[in-house]
């Protein structure tokens, strides 16, 4: 495999200037010919601003000559919605991000490059490679992140440090070829563990995360601990568990 170009996959329910800044940072900061497409996801609960600045976004990308997707997604959560976007996406490789510049964009370029590297990979960025990588993030949550990075790192036989931060990119094909069973937040950890149990290598870049400055984050605190149920179901999931019934059959072939 090698990559040819990236669909930029996002969710968005009520951003505005941040999904608009967050496609024109990856437009600033990233070579032309790198970005294939980009998806917004967006649903029932998408408010009106947020789906004015969705077209807005539509018509920056597509005057830099680069298509963007508003896809109404089908099913439910945020899980679902990534998960719709991740059937929808065309290119060679698929970043997975969000719309609140909590993931950084100006990262999106690091992830590509590491992507020609090594193609058949799953990178990842890191917010745990540097100090001082967070700002504005709950002092609780912080404490439990950095716990829950190690134990599902060490569950899991991995040196990844941020497991859980839905940041990454990864072959298009890797992805369509999994079964998902994630609807809500923990699909975030499930994309990763999930490859990481199919021996796919994993790759990290540094980043940093700031607090988003508009709307209410989806994630809440407690929901924090739903990420043991699928963290633990994987790590004893056989291949053919983890592969659609389709992919199954063809690598019998």
């Amino acid at each position: 495999m090698s990559f040819q170009s990236a669909t930029i996959l996002m969710a968005a329910i009520n951003e505005t200037f941040s999904l608009i800044q967050t496609v024109e940072i990856i437009l600033d900061t990233c070579q032309p010919a790198d970005i294939g497409e980009f998806i917004v996801v967006v649903c029932e609960r998408s408010t009106p601003e947020c789906i004015a600045a969705a077209e807005q976004a539509k018509e920056i990308a597509e005057t830099a000559g680069h298509p963007l997707t508003i896809l109404w997604q089908k099913r439910p959560f945020a899980g679902g919605a990534y998960r719709d976007g991740i059937d929808a996406a065309r290119c060679s490789h698929l970043v997975l991000m969000s719309s609140d510049l909590e993931t950084d964009p100006h990262s999106v370029s690091g992830l590509i490059e590491m992507a020609k590297r090594y193609p058949d990979d799953m990178i990842t960025a890191s917010r745990w490679l540097e100090k001082a990588a967070f700002k504005g993030y709950n002092p609780v949550k912080l404490i439990l992140n950095k716990v829950f990075q190690g134990m599902f790192s060490l569950f899991y036989g991995s040196s990844t440090t941020d497991i859980t931060y839905g940041f990454r990119i990864v072959p298009t094909t890797l992805y369509q070829s999994i079964r998902w069973e994630e609807d809500k937040h923990p699909f975030f950890l499930e994309s990763a563990v999930k490859p990481i149990r199919l021996g796919v290598k994993v790759h990290e870049i540094p980043t940093k995360w700031v607090a988003r400055q508009e709307g209410e984050s989806q994630n809440s605190f407690f929901a924090t601990f739903k990420y043991l149920r699928p963290a633990i179901r994987t790590r004893f999931m056989r291949r053919d568990e983890i592969l659609k019934q389709e992919e199954k059959e063809r690598t019998k072939v």
